[in-house]
C-alpha cells in the first residue's frame, strides 16, 4: 500500500486506517559482520558471535539475535508505516519461528487487524497491527502483533472539552 494515503503530509492518522490495510517495507540485507557487532554489544552468545562454535548449537550455524531481528523490524516499520505520532507501542506478542541468517534480505509486511477509537481519550485510538518480518523467499523470521497508540487528525466534536470521559 502506498505510504501517501490519508493526508497531504503523508502521515497516517487513526481515521485513515481500516482493518485489512497492508503496508510493506523495502529490504534490508543482513551481513555476518552486522550479526557479530550486535551480539558483541547486546547478546553475547556463541551462536551469534562465532561462526564455527555456532555449528554445534541448536541453530546449526550463525544466527542473528531475535532482538537484532526485532531492531531491524523496528527500523523497517518506522520507514513503512507512517503513523502521525510515530510507532508508539502499548504491548504485544512476538515470536521468532526461525533464525535470521547472514545474507537474508529482510522486509516487513504489516497488516492492520483492528482500529479502535479511545472512549476516554478522544484525541487517539488503538490500532492492532500484525507485522511479519520475511526474507527474500517469503519465509517468516519474526511475527509481531502489536497494539499501537495512534493519534486522530482531529478530536471528534462530541468529545468533552476538558478531556474527561
Amino acid at each position: 500500500m502506498s505510504n501517501s494515503i490519508g493526508t497531504t503530509t503523508g502521515k497516517v492518522y487513526l481515521e485513515d486506517l481500516s482493518e485489512g490495510m497492508v503496508y510493506e517495507s523495502s529490504g534490508f540485507k543482513l551481513e555476518a559482520a552486522d550479526i557479530h557487532a550486535f551480539a558483541r554489544e547486546f547478546d553475547p552468545q556463541p551462536f551469534h558471535l562465532d561462526d564455527v562454535a555456532a555449528r554445534d548449537t541448536l541453530f546449526g550455524g550463525l544466527a542473528a539475535s531475535g532482538w537484532h531481528t526485532a531492531a531491524i523490524t523496528m527500523k523497517l516499520l518506522v520507514q513503512s508505516l507512517p503513523l502521525a505520532g510515530g510507532i508508539i507501542g502499548a504491548g504485544g506478542d512476538i515470536a521468532w519461528p526461525r533464525p535470521t541468517r547472514p545474507g537474508d534480505v529482510l522486509r516487513v509486511v504489516s497488516t492492520i487487524l483492528s482500529v479502535q477509537p479511545s472512549r476516554s481519550k478522544p484525541d487517539r485510538g488503538m490500532v492492532t497491527v500484525q507485522s511479519e518480518t520475511r526474507n527474500q523467499h517469503g519465509d517468516v523470521f519474526q511475527r509481531l502483533v502489536a497494539r499501537l497508540v495512534v493519534p486522530r487528525s482531529r478530536v471528534p466534536s462530541t468529545a468533552p472539552l476538558d478531556g474527561s470521559s
